[in-house]
């Protein structure tokens, strides 16, 4: 009887270089092999920390004095990480600490506003929010838009934007905000795009343009999706649903 060991290739391992998603893990018996046991604890953990570790705002706004950019620091009316997470109602207020600020930088109308806020991933702000804003910021100044100090939000929820909009009379608003993380994409930054946002504005009002980080939506990418929805808000006046993003059929016009 010989003694060597049967060796099968597993017919799914090639498909793992299409997809970080965890198919083709193998099995040591009737449970999983201890390296994707491993694997899923540690991305399990990584998603944990994305959604409780707090912001540090103090380096995005250092790198963006590189930029000459004056930036603000806000905050909800979420108090601290564990209401953020069980009131998302005030995580969409700006509590009134932050409006004495923005009336320190009075400036309005204007014509765009940039938020950027937490959300349920810090590590992605962290990573993306100032990259992103390197290749954006240019690009506003080319098209002379009248622009305040940049805001970042400590606790914030998407909608929080509308009321920073509202208040410097801003025709366009962008938030740049933390994604939910999954088991695979913890640092996942989206960017959220309204036409003339203000209280009461609802998720029918915005584009959303998701899924920003390394191995998902590159930075040029996301780029020319906001440029394309800035523009095209610009000529229908709206955004929204009723605004579709075309800018895949439109790329050579921005000249990536």
């Amino acid at each position: 009887m010989s003694n060597d060991l049967l060796i099968y290739e597993d017919d799914w391992q090639h498909l793992r270089q299409f997809t970080p998603a965890r198919i083709a893990l193998g099995r040591s018996g009737m449970s999983l092999p201890t390296r994707a046991c491993l694997e899923f604890s540690l991305a399990h953990a990584m998603a944990r920390d994305a959604v409780t570790v707090p912001i540090n705002f103090e380096p995005i706004a250092q790198s963006l004095v590189s930029l000459d950019e004056k930036t603000v620091v806000l905050h909800s009316q979420a108090e601290n990480q564990n209401m953020y997470l069980k009131r998302p109602d005030l995580g969409r207020l700006l509590n009134e600490q932050a409006y004495i600020a923005l009336q320190d930088n009075p400036l309005s109308p204007v014509d765009i506003v940039i938020i950027v806020a937490d959300g349920l991933s810090s590590s992605a702000i962290k990573h993306h929010a100032v990259p992103f804003l390197q290749l954006l910021i240019p690009h506003l100044r080319e098209k002379e838009y009248a622009m305040p100090p940049i805001c970042l939000v400590k606790h914030g929820r998407v909608a929080i934007g509308d009321s920073i909009a509202q208040y410097y009379s801003a025709r366009l608003c962008v938030v740049l905000i933390g994604e939910r993380p999954g088991l695979s994409s913890p640092n996942s930054m989206g960017i959220y795009f309204t036409y003339k946002a203000k209280k009461g504005s609802t998720d029918a009002d915005r584009n959303c343009i998701s899924n920003i980080h390394l191995q998902g939506l590159s930075y040029n990418e996301a780029l020319t999706k906001l440029r394309y929805l800035i523009d095209e808000s610009e000529k229908l006046q709206f955004s929204g649903v009723n605004l579709k993003d075309e800018s895949t059929n439109n790329q050579l016009n921005y000249g990536f």
